[in-house]
């Protein structure tokens, strides 16, 4: 791998090398990732907790996750990892096919570590040829390599059927709490109505009673003082803290904390 960022992204499985510097970001994962860190450390958050996997390790991500990422290469390497992703479709395939069931609610962290075993390193082994999948013609080879995998971690890890096999769509649930965690995350009002098991429409109206405030105002207002906060009692700098409270580019965020506050950021500790 050279010094730049390199990626190959297929339809279910990526493989990712990233320069040697640290990256962050934040994304909504809508579908489960099997995945295993090759190289380097990442760092989940999701508001509330932080999860960390080091270098060997398997983990699952759960669909409809909000997730801040820290991904941090290895002292003079690169960040290495590759993900499956197990897309809704096949599983209900599977399902229809094999009489997969989930039998019961499991509640776990959106993120959490799967322990090795032969099988599944012997997998892991077995996608090193396949890194030609991107090229047409080759989607019954992609998804048979995905039914593998499920069947493989249902065989060593049978707990996961009531987690992948879990087709429920999100129920609705008590707003205040969840945008008082989220607010954070830069999503579209689409994204956080489906998270909370609403419409758009029955989100908007839910959330002008629980707030008195029309979301996107409520939104800029509650990053803007998450903001303020940070700089002023943490010290981190407008470069740094525009991304982490929602904000998608750091002169708009400027403009805004500047109407609001009376000061651009970089006068808060002046």
């Amino acid at each position: 791998m050279n010094n730049n960022t390199d990626h190959k992204a297929f339809s279910t499985i990526t493989y990712a090398c990233y320069s040697s510097r640290m990256r962050d970001g934040e994304q909504f994962i809508p579908q489960h990732v099997f995945s295993y860190q090759i190289a380097g450390k990442l760092i989940y958050n999701n508001g509330e907790n932080e999860y960390v996997f080091d270098e060997g390790s398997f983990r699952l991500t759960r669909r409809n996750t909000l997730i801040k990422f820290n991904k941090i290469p290895p002292e003079n390497g690169e960040y290495q990892n590759i993900s499956v992703f197990i897309d809704q479709a096949m599983l209900k395939s599977l399902s229809m096919e094999y009489d997969y069931k989930a039998t019961k609610n499991h509640s776990s962290e959106p993120a959490f570590h799967i322990p090795s075993n032969e099988l599944l390193s012997a997998y892991l082994e077995s996608l090193k040829p396949y890194d030609q999948l991107d090229k047409p013609g080759n989607e019954m080879l992609k998804n048979l390599k995905l039914k593998e995998l499920v069947v493989l971690l249902l065989e060593t890890h049978p707990f996961l059927k009531d987690i992948l096999f879990d087709f429920t769509e999100p129920g609705k649930i008590d707003l205040e709490s969840f945008m008082n965690r989220n607010f954070r995350f830069n999503v579209s009002l689409e994204r956080f109505a489906y998270l909370t098991g609403r419409s758009l429409s029955t989100f908007q109206r839910d959330f002008e009673k629980t707030f008195a405030s029309k979301p996107r105002k409520w939104l800029q207002q509650k990053r803007l003082q998450e903001a303020y906060y940070l700089i002023k009692e943490k010290g981190v700098s407008a470069s740094d803290v525009y991304l982490e409270v929602g904000f998608q580019n750091l002169s708009h965020f400027s403009f805004a904390f500047k109407k609001m506050f009376g000061l651009p950021p970089s006068q808060v500790l002046s």
